[in-house]
């Protein structure tokens, strides 16, 4: 990959904890959470990668979007100052914000090192691609407060993995490790974590050397069959939207 460029004039300003760098003269945006040790989201950081994601989508160069953490873990979610408010208009305003990379016209991957827990393992499941190694660790921590999954999410992962399997997880708050996730469909590649950054920078590259509209198109027609049972919960979600902002 060639050096990153940056166009922070297209982008929000004051980013909380995550970044932005233009790869590749701009066909490749990578949206990187930093927030050392562990890059614990918070809320306002959810509300601001949808932004940023819508904004990248209507950029005309970009062509993929990448979804990574620095450092070791890629997040281990919200953090547990923010994780007491589980009202259901907060609820449905961060499962709306999650789901963005679904509603991204262009291809999305997460590249999922480590912890990737609660809203980030949403946020990863939202994607078009997920990368794990031997580190990665999923989970969705039902049974915490202010943690309790989106509908859009659990019926992500029911799709991938069948009904019985996500009752499980769910409710025993178990973590799938690399190995069981991409056996079990969740994760679309395996790579030694050593080598993560390497493969996350050759699908991109198999990516960029399509036509960006066969990419987009398949994503259309995948969504159009697969997100039939979203909509009644996503349409809940935009009239509470609406009332609030009437």
């Amino acid at each position: 990959m060639t050096r990153p460029v940056f166009r922070p004039y297209n982008l929000p300003t004051n980013l909380d904890g995550f970044h932005v760098e233009l790869i590749a003269n701009g066909l490749r945006a990578d949206i990187i959470l930093d927030r050392p040790p562990m890059n614990a989201m918070s809320f306002m950081q959810h509300e601001q990668i949808k932004t940023v994601i819508e904004t990248l989508d209507v950029d005309p160069t970009v062509q993929v979007i990448v979804i990574r953490g620095s450092g070791e873990h890629f997040s281990n979610g919200i953090h547990k100052i923010e994780s007491d408010d589980g009202s259901a208009l907060n609820t449905s305003k961060l499962a709306f914000a999650l789901s963005a990379p679904s509603r991204c016209s262009k291809p999305v991957i997460a590249a999922n090192r480590g912890y990737c827990f609660g809203s980030a393992f949403e946020l990863s499941l939202a994607c078009d691609f997920r990368i794990v190694t031997e580190t990665t660790a999923y989970s969705l921590p039902a049974h915490r407060p202010g943690q309790v999954p989106g509908f859009e999410s659990v019926t992500r992962l029911s799709g991938m993995i069948g009904t019985a399997r996500t009752r499980d997880i769910l409710m025993r708050s178990q973590i799938i490790d690399g190995v069981k996730a991409y056996d079990w469909g969740v994760a679309t590649e395996f790579s030694v974590d050593g080598e993560l950054e390497n493969a996350t920078d050759a699908l991109v590259r198999e990516l960029l050397a399509l036509s960006p509209f066969g990419p987009q198109a398949t994503k259309r027609l995948l969504s159009g069959i697969g997100d039939t049972s979203l909509r009644p919960d996503m349409t809940i979600a935009a009239n509470i939207r609406e009332a609030i902002s009437a």
